[in-house]
């Protein structure tokens, strides 16, 4: 009994440095490194772009009692802006934007054997921006001051003059990369009536546009 328990006793004593060395041996675990989350885009800063679109003029023209010379014209509109946003908080950003466009809204209308020019040839706006972040993409409302120069011509004659109006609208815009941005916008022009005088004829005119356009901006 005594040479089995001393026999059990060497097994065990040549057994556990094999177990130590295996144990020794053994590879450490590998941790794999987890990637931290993208860094928002912090849209504060001034920045300037161009524009390219389609405009939709309405024209709402009345001579005395001949109320139907109203017309439609639409055409491409393109121009430049330029504008500042303010990241208030992670989410929320605020902003003011003005921008110029040359656009070609042109149409006449016959009415009563009188005929009636309506043209506007150039617009733009002086907004302020109220946008939610989500990273890298932004929706935003916008509304200020628009102006636009409005020419009707008929009877012989034409007139001009700077109309001044309000202008609403929304859109979205997505960061290509920290600077240069890509934007989606809607804006509405609605300039109200504007009085001319054609020879002795007195001519109104109530000008409202919409405008769907992209936008291609640098922030600096």
């Amino acid at each position: 009994m005594k040479r089995l328990a001393l026999a059990s006793l060497a097994l065990t004593a040549g057994i556990a440095p094999v177990w130590a060395a295996d144990l020794a041996q053994s590879p450490a675990p590998v941790y794999e490194a987890v990637p931290s989350p993208q860094q928002s885009i912090d849209w504060t800063g001034l920045y300037v772009g161009g524009n390219l679109g389609w405009s939709f003029g309405q024209f709402d023209n009345r001579a005395g009692g001949n109320d139907g010379l109203d017309t439609d014209a639409n055409g491409v509109a393109g121009g430049l802006y330029t504008g500042y946003n303010f990241q208030v908080t992670p989410n929320v950003v605020v902003g003011a934007e003005a921008d110029f466009s040359l656009t070609d809204l042109e149409e006449n209308k016959t009415s009563n054997g009188l005929t009636v020019q309506s043209k506007s040839d150039w617009n733009s706006n002086i907004r302020a921006r109220l946008g939610y972040s989500f990273d890298r993409y932004l929706v935003y409302g916008a509304g200020g001051l628009a102006l636009a120069d409005l020419e009707v011509s008929g009877n012989g004659d034409s007139d001009s003059k700077t109309a001044l109006g309000w202008t609403l609208g929304a859109g979205g815009e997505a960061a290509i990369t920290n600077n240069l941005s890509a934007k989606l916008e809607y804006v509405y022009q609605d300039f109200g009536e504007q009085d001319f005088n054609l020879n002795g004829t007195a001519v109104s005119s109530d000008l409202s546009t919409s405008q769907v356009r992209l936008g291609l901006g640098y922030k600096f």
